[in-house]
């Protein structure tokens, strides 16, 4: 059965981070009580500001604590923390053990390779993502920041081979980032994968948060300046996502998501909340008309 993913898969690369284990805490139970189903997380976060699996440990302390387990959808992955590095059969053994130990749980709905390992034939770590699905220990499994080349030789493998085979890809995609839609997505298409989405909202571009000449207290502000407020085709998309936001009475980042889940493939785009209120602006839902989404994709269209 294809897992529900709910309409918004919420990012854990915050808890430990940004947002500490009380705060992560609210966070959690405001999503649930919203409606969300699917919470993401990896066994690297969040590595690059103290340990990884810090976010691991920290969701599998909340579903302990409130008893909630079977209703949420946990999805998680491997490959690309320095403890347990790479897509090895051995290390997606130890990895998952490790991950069932801080989540707290016996098995994981959805398992990514984070990235692709070209050091491992592709064959040895698919039949082993293949046992520790027959084992019980994975439900689905998932592929992230594969290339279209590499994710389709793995299909074909898990189809000559029988063995449980990728059914959800998660990569950066969003209205000021569309690269994948020349490259990936047709592939998806024709194999009929579900597109998860990260960096839904541009690291908070697509909030409306960062603008030209004003300064926001943020590790992400310097990367949005360079990458973004720099750039005269993001202003543009920001300015009519402003333009829609007011004349729907929404956020703009509600304007940004709805976009993204108009996109072929998307089953939900995956977003993440330091605090509980932002979660309000990520579970709006404006209606969109046709036109309003043809601009937006219009303004952003992939070059070539």
């Amino acid at each position: 059965m294809p897992l529900d993913f709910g309409p918004l898969v919420l990012g854990g690369n915050v808890f430990g981070w940004s947002a500490d284990r009380a705060t992560s805490f609210r966070v959690l139970d405001g999503f649930l009580a919203r409606g969300g189903l699917s919470i993401d997380t990896a066994d690297v976060y969040a590595e690059w500001a103290d340990r990884g699996g810090v976010s691991e440990e920290i969701l599998g302390q909340w579903m302990a604590e409130r008893g909630n387990r079977s209703k949420v959808v946990i999805a998680t992955k491997v490959a690309k923390s320095q403890v347990r590095r790479g897509l090895s059969p051995a290390n997606l053994r130890a990895a998952i053990e490790d991950s069932l130990r801080r989540l707290r749980t016996d098995y994981v709905d959805l398992y990514y390779a984070h990235e692709d390992d070209a050091d491992v034939p592709q064959a040895a770590y698919l039949e082993t993502f293949d046992a520790l699905v027959k084992e019980g220990k994975v439900r689905s499994l998932g592929a992230s920041n594969f290339t279209a080349e590499r994710l389709g030789s793995a299909l074909a493998l898990c189809r000559e081979n029988g063995w449980a085979t990728f059914e959800v890809s998660q990569d950066h995609w969003n209205l000021v980032d569309r690269q994948l839609e020349r490259t990936l997505v047709p592939l998806l298409e024709r194999e009929g994968l579900v597109e998860l989405p990260y960096w839904a909202l541009a690291s908070g571009f697509l909030t409306g948060k960062y603008r030209p000449g004003v300064d926001v207290d943020s590790v992400r502000a310097s990367g949005v300046q360079k990458k973004y407020l720099q750039d005269p085709r993001s202003l543009a998309a920001l300015a009519e996502l402003d333009r829609l936001a007011k004349r729907h009475e929404v956020s703009v980042a509600s304007v940004a998501l709805t976009w993204l889940r108009s996109r072929p493939t998307v089953g939900a785009p995956i977003a993440s909340a330091r605090t509980e209120e932002q979660l309000d602006a990520l579970f709006e839902r404006p209606a969109l008309t046709e036109d309003e989404l043809a601009t937006l994709s219009q303004i952003t269209a992939p070059e070539g």
